[in-house]
């Protein structure tokens, strides 16, 4: 799709632990006529996603490509997934030195990019966060994720604590470099709090009538301005005048002789 087509929706695709709910009720509250699709995808297809075209933007995970614009939004708190039975609860916050002797399972689609993960590895790579979620339910070890993949997978018998001191993930709004979309500057606009009336939205541009009336006021308003100050100044110069001609017939008038 290239931006001169018309789209029958805005398709936006978003990656697991992004809720981009307020934003979608911005969107059709500006844009009531044009549908916004939410396509939900992995993160590690969201990219592919939006070069092959299946969406105009998307919710991601950085990094991305060079082809591919990004915007960050903002960075989540790394959290360690626990059973709440664990002794690791005690703490309000843990670090990596505190995993060193727990087994910490890496699933494969992980989205904090360690260099190297804390802890002991697992017998095995969990294909998914979700499949690792389950393991650490059944006690087999921790997981470190980002904090609302956290949220996303909750169950009441796991908990998790902050990771004070290990990689984040950042979420970003993204799309294609060449040959942009449609409405992507409103959903920038949108993603980052501008006004309906901002001037690098799209707000509704002033007519000529209103511009020509805006001058025409403007114009009008000056002419006032000038014709009051003319005749305040007239009114001073006349009692000036009037005030100089009492004075000079009380000095022309003859005086008594004693």
């Amino acid at each position: 799709m290239t931006g001169s087509e018309v789209s029958p929706s805005f398709r936006l695709v978003y990656v697991p632990g992004v809720i981009p709910g307020k934003w979608v009720r911005i969107w059709q509250e500006r844009l009531p006529d044009v549908p916004l699709t939410l396509v939900p995808v992995p993160a590690a297809d969201a990219p592919a996603a939006l070069r092959a075209r299946d969406a105009e933007a998307g919710f991601v995970r950085l990094p991305v490509d060079d082809d591919l614009h990004a915007i960050p939004l903002y960075t989540e708190t790394t959290v360690v997934v626990v059973p709440k039975d664990h002794l690791l609860t005690a703490a309000e916050e843990l670090t990596t030195a505190d995993l060193a002797d727990e087994t910490v399972l890496h699933p494969l689609d992980d989205t904090l990019g360690w260099e190297t993960p804390p802890g002991e590895a697992a017998f095995t790579r969990p294909e998914t966060t979700a499949d690792a979620v389950e393991l650490v339910a059944a006690g087999i070890g921790l997981l470190a994720v980002p904090q609302s993949l956290a949220r996303l997978h909750h169950r009441r018998d796991l908990t998790y604590r902050p990771l004070t001191d290990a990689p984040v993930s950042r979420v970003a709004l993204s799309w294609p470099k060449e040959d942009p979309a449609e409405l992507v500057e409103d959903l920038i606009g949108i993603v980052r709090g501008r006004t309906v009336n901002s001037t690098r939205g799209r707000p509704a541009a002033r007519t000529a009538e209103d511009r020509t009336a805006g001058t025409r006021k403007g114009q009008d308003g000056s002419a006032r301005k000038s014709g009051t100050t003319g005749q305040g100044r007239g009114a001073a110069k006349g009692r000036t005048a009037r005030s100089g001609g009492a004075k000079s017939t009380r000095r022309g008038a003859p005086r008594r002789r004693p």
